[in-house]
């Protein structure tokens, strides 16, 4: 009875040092707003056609930055290096505005604004105020296209293997190997 007892107990303390190291790890997981540096790409409309040119956009843009991403350690490394790179986000964005036949232009900008809780795989942004980069194609009052530019969420590639064979990976889960051993 007594080793049962202290088996019990035993037990008791193991779930219990568990749960304070998973609330641990957990704990240092998490990011504030602050921490974050979010991208959007705004289309003019929402007629499909506008919503497919958002899209293109967003492929161009997204191809253009990953390797620039790379190797990025802060949101304030990502904050400058974006707006070192606006002028050149606009000429991708004017260029497929421009071979899909539209004649307005894209306007990208570094913004804080207000948001509404969004989920990008895994991560669930809070509603409330972000560092974002802009980029508004058009009027920009279509619906937009979002993901998160610090940590580099978006900027993951996918890995080619031999053949016609592609193996996607997961920025999310990469992130959190990366950083939250």
């Amino acid at each position: 009875m007594k080793k049962s007892l202290q088996t019990y107990i035993g037990g008791i303390v193991f779930a219990l040092v568990l749960a304070a190291l998973v609330a641990l790890v957990a704990a240092g997981c998490t990011r504030a707003k602050e921490d974050y540096l979010r991208l959007h790409i705004r289309a003019n409309g929402n007629s499909a056609e506008e919503q497919a040119l958002k899209l293109q956009v967003r492929d161009a843009v997204v191809a253009y930055l990953t390797p620039i991403a790379k190797g990025v350690q802060s949101k304030r490394e990502m904050q400058s290096l974006m707006a070192a790179k606006l002028d050149e986000v606009e000429r991708i964005a004017d260029d497929v505005i421009a071979q899909n036949g539209y004649d307005y232009a894209s306007h990208a900008y570094l913004s804080y604004e207000e948001f509404p809780q969004k989920t990008y795989g895994d991560v669930t942004l809070e509603a409330g105020y972000y560092d974002a980069v802009i980029v508004e194609l058009g009027s920009g009052k279509g619906d937009n296209w979002w993901c998160v530019a610090f940590p580099p969420l978006c900027f993951v590639a996918a890995e080619d293997v031999e053949g016609d064979e592609v193996i996607f990976r997961s920025a999310i889960a990469e992130w959190f190997r990366k950083n939250c051993k």
